[in-house]
């Protein structure tokens, strides 16, 4: 089985202040409140075995649900290079425009 995390990450105004990380396998705060919220959830067991079989029942299954229709699955692109023209508002150079399809 391949190597499978869960992290879960709570960002307010474009902070984190609190992760779960199945590695670690407890919250970590990064913030006073977060620190908080941490230690309010770390105290719960049944919040902490809930989370720590979440990479199994959410992670790994969901990993093999989507296998093959992910890491699998292999195409050969098509990549397409062209010069788009300077427009009279952005005088200058034109610019190069990379399509990568499948």
């Amino acid at each position: 089985t391949e190597k499978v995390r869960l992290v879960e990450r709570y960002i307010y105004n474009r902070q984190q202040y609190v992760m779960f990380d199945s590695d670690v396998g407890h919250y970590v705060g990064f913030t006073p409140f977060g620190e908080k919220q941490a230690r309010h959830w770390n105290s719960s067991p049944a919040r902490l075995k809930y989370m720590r079989a979440a990479v199994d029942t959410l992670c790994r299954y969901n990993y093999e649900v989507f296998r093959p229709f992910t890491v699998e699955c292999r195409v050969t692109p098509s990549v397409s290079i062209s010069l788009v023209p300077p427009s009279g508002s952005q005088p200058g150079p034109g610019r190069l425009l990379c399509s990568v399809m499948d």
